[in-house]
């Protein structure tokens, strides 16, 4: 593919900086998202951001890459047949076990009953759980979802996972799709879902999914809308879930008047678990670009049939 002028959406001469020099054959011309023309998009072959713009078209570009790792945004958009869409892959997975097992460790340490006891000036043992006697299932088994597995496996706990296809990969005791996970999930201390939102699982944790669950704690820094959030909250009050940290939600910023706020169950964070370096987006940027311009194969190449 040949490149020679890229749009980039967003006032980052300065992030770009650094990286000049390894650019310096191109153009590059740098537009806020809200004010890119017709024009720009005529002039450019290339369109690089976090968002597309109002009007935006993919036809009129070669190829579109966006900074961040999920692209619902740009696939809400129709208009891809002959325009390549690739996404920003960095240390997400990385981030986001940082994230699970800081957590996890909270809840095996007991941190809340201590936090308490400490409050009440009350002296009361009681003996932290093992990480390597937890089983800890996956939802989703992609990139992101494998780093996880391997770092909990590291410590010994048992990681099982639930997928499309149900095939083994590294670092999964077993994995399975979701409809025989039953077995699975009855048995799962902890649930994490890093599953992308496509067609198939918007709000595919659901009813029929929490009851399989028995007293499991459930996290979530995948999509909001692959989970069924009254649905959560009726497991919550059930019992089938005993504690759910959220970093993602349907609708985002979180509402004012969300029951997820007041709830001594529910952690919520606003979607910080793996936040997108720019010097790392611009970095995958070149890199992927280079392979473009000799012909190489690229690993982030969105999947449109799976939507990531």
């Amino acid at each position: 593919m040949k490149i020679k002028n890229i749009l980039i959406a967003g006032s980052y001469q300065s992030d770009f900086y650094p990286f000049l020099k390894q650019l310096e054959q191109y153009n590059l011309r740098f537009k806020s998202t809200e004010i890119i023309s017709q024009e720009d998009m005529n002039w450019a072959d290339t369109y690089v951001g976090f968002a597309p713009h109002e009007n935006f078209e993919p036809s009129k570009v070669k190829w579109v890459h966006t900074f961040n790792a999920g692209v619902n945004n740009y696939l809400a958009i129709s208009g891809w047949d002959n325009t390549l869409l690739t996404r920003t892959i960095s240390d997400f997975g990385e981030k986001m076990s940082e994230y699970c097992l800081s957590y996890i460790l909270a809840d095996l340490q007991c941190h809340t009953q201590f936090q308490a006891q400490q409050k009440a000036k009350v002296w009361s043992v009681k003996s932290p759980a093992s990480l390597k006697d937890q089983i800890i299932t996956i939802l989703g088994t992609g990139e992101i979802g494998q780093k996880i597995a391997e770092v909990f496996s590291t410590f010994g706990a048992t990681v099982n996972g639930i997928s499309n296809s149900g095939q083994d990969k590294a670092y999964f005791n077993q994995i399975s799709n979701i409809e025989n996970a039953r077995t699975i999930l009855k048995h799962s201390n902890y649930i994490i879902s890093t599953l992308p939102l496509t067609q198939n699982t918007e709000k595919l944790l659901n009813q029929h999914f929490f009851n399989y669950l028995n007293d499991a704690y459930f996290i979530n820094v995948g999509r909001g809308k692959v989970v069924d959030t009254d649905q959560l909250l009726d497991a919550l009050n059930e019992g089938k879930l005993r504690h759910a940290v959220l970093d993602v939600f349907e609708s985002e910023p979180l509402t004012e008047n969300s029951e997820l706020w007041q709830r001594e169950d529910v952690t919520v964070t606003p979607h910080i678990s793996a936040l997108t370096d720019i010097d790392d987006a611009i970095s995958c940027f070149c890199n992927t670009l280079k392979k473009l311009e000799n012909n190489e194969s690229v690993s982030n190449q969105v999947d449109f049939s799976k939507g990531y």
